[in-house]
């Protein structure tokens, strides 16, 4: 497997605990329309959801890999100079996710002018009471504003492809569900791990240090 789709998949990994904070809301909609007798028919709503969001994911990666590729070809921006951007941002993703320097705070509050506009069509899916609305709620939520998602995009941009742009969300996506449906189920040992300061910090240091290699690694294939 490409490097890259490893990567994203870690990414959304570990920055686990904080999609339990972003996401975490949705889940009581994916089970607030069924009764309690009726509970087993949760999975259909769960898989379609996650479905919904990661192929927005998938879109938006498409979008930015194809936008990154042509601006490579067209203006002639070196894709190492591209990920070279890719690993601030993941440092920046670090020092936001262990509480240390929250500019990736201000990235998040840009993307609200978007959402603004696309967070109403949520509503059409409520209740949640089919997969179709899943799947559709989950299309909607994928273009939450989110620093992890905004960092990983910088990979997609860097990729030099559509296609390549959408198989690196797609991974990141695939890395953000262990925490998402353990939430969605209800594991609550698992979401108390993955909100903990310990796992948040270590989870912060690794992609600051991941961060810094990508840095180096994109600058030495520069010079």
């Amino acid at each position: 497997m490409n490097i890259d789709l490893l990567s994203a998949f870690a990414i959304g990994l570990l920055g686990a605990g904080h999609c339990l904070t972003m996401c975490g809301g949705v889940s009581g909609m994916l089970l607030s329309a069924l009764p309690n007798q009726e509970r087993i028919r949760k999975w259909p709503l769960i898989l379609s959801y996650h479905a919904g969001r990661i192929l927005s994911y998938s879109l938006i990666g498409a979008a930015v890999g194809f936008t990154g590729s042509l601006a490579a070809k067209s203006i002639g921006v070196p894709l190492n100079a591209m990920r070279l951007i890719s690993g601030i941002f993941l440092i920046l993703l670090g020092l936001y996710l262990g509480q240390w320097l929250f500019i990736l705070a201000k990235i998040e509050n840009a993307g609200k002018f978007v959402w603004q506009h696309i967070s109403p069509l949520a509503k059409k899916c409520l209740p949640v009471d089919s997969p179709t609305k899943a799947l559709s709620l989950g299309l909607v939520w994928g273009w939450l504003p989110c620093g992890l998602v905004y960092s990983t995009l910088t990979w997609s941009v860097a990729s030099g492809s559509g296609s390549q742009g959408a198989l690196i969300m797609a991974a990141f996506g695939l890395g953000t569900l262990p925490a998402m449906i353990s939430l969605s189920v209800g594991v609550f040992s698992v979401q108390s791990l993955l909100k903990s300061k310990y796992f948040r910090k270590t989870t912060a240091i690794l992609m600051i240090v991941y961060g810094m290699y990508t840095v180096q690694v994109a600058y030495q294939a520069m010079i």
